[in-house]
């Protein structure tokens, strides 16, 4: 994005910034995209059943083969690349700068982005959540107890059923981080959506929240989506490069 000019001695005035972020920004980091379609999810209904809330909690099974699949995650060997460093960045240079994120893999934490500036749509697999008490722990933690034979391991407060502190299929947003992200699209001077296809909703549908209330719309993503209408910007050259250059000339953006 080209500078604004300032003229003579013009004052710096950072724009506020909402980024919108989907599997694609973690492909680089070596996680595939489970929803997308030709992910997981889609291509092997089996293995949807490990993350839909009705099947976990009423077939053991399911929910033993659910914990050995989190064992084998590649989330927890994943670390940020170019682009979730780029959106850290941006946040360290003064910008004023919050992530929504579709993603569960805590990789723009790592990074370096502050906990309380990242919007975690669909929950994170770095917690795990009982279904009864609703007490959260470490997914470390679990995943100890199930490399020490236990199979599908129980809360330790209540000993209801423990699931990952991610959104399954049949379960709904939570709604106070919907409403935030909401309030983040309605309020953004530029709100980029980056590595998704915008067609999850409601996550989705930010993108037209934002556009309509004035934000400069920039999508960065390898395939159409149904918002490319609203961007004034479109971007389809690889995530890992575009992006940093992209956030590095919005830092730089003088009023």
């Amino acid at each position: 994005m080209s500078s604004s000019g300032a003229g003579g001695g013009g004052r710096t005035r950072r724009v506020f910034v909402g980024i919108l972020s989907g599997a694609g920004i973690s492909t680089d980091s070596g996680i595939p995209d489970y929803r997308g379609p030709n992910g997981l999810w889609r291509r092997d209904p089996e293995a949807e059943k490990l993350v839909t809330y009705d099947a976990y909690m009423s077939d053991p099974e399911i929910r033993r083969r659910s914990w050995q699949m989190r064992r084998e995650s590649p989330a927890f060997r994943a670390k940020p690349n170019a682009a979730h460093e780029a959106v850290a960045l941006l946040e360290r240079s003064g910008t004023p700068v919050r992530v929504i994120t579709q993603n569960v893999d805590g990789l723009h934490q790592l990074a370096g982005m502050p906990e309380r500036k990242v919007l975690e749509l669909h929950g994170t697999v770095r917690a795990v959540r009982c279904t009864r008490c609703h007490a959260r722990s470490s997914m470390a933690d679990a995943l100890a107890r199930v490399a020490a034979g236990e199979p599908d391991p129980d809360c330790l407060v209540c000993g209801g059923i423990l699931k990952s502190a991610t959104v399954m299929f049949g379960e709904r947003l939570d709604p106070q981080v919907l409403g935030t992200a909401l309030g983040v699209a309605k309020a953004a001077e530029v709100f980029i959506a980056v590595g998704t296809t915008l067609q999850v909703q409601p996550a989705a549908s930010l993108a037209g929240v934002a556009a309509e209330h004035g934000a400069r719309l920039i999508i960065v993503n390898a395939e159409p989506t149904p918002y490319d209408p609203l961007a004034a910007e479109i971007v389809r050259e690889p995530i890992g490069t575009a992006l940093p250059r992209l956030l590095a000339g919005l830092a730089q953006r003088v009023e």
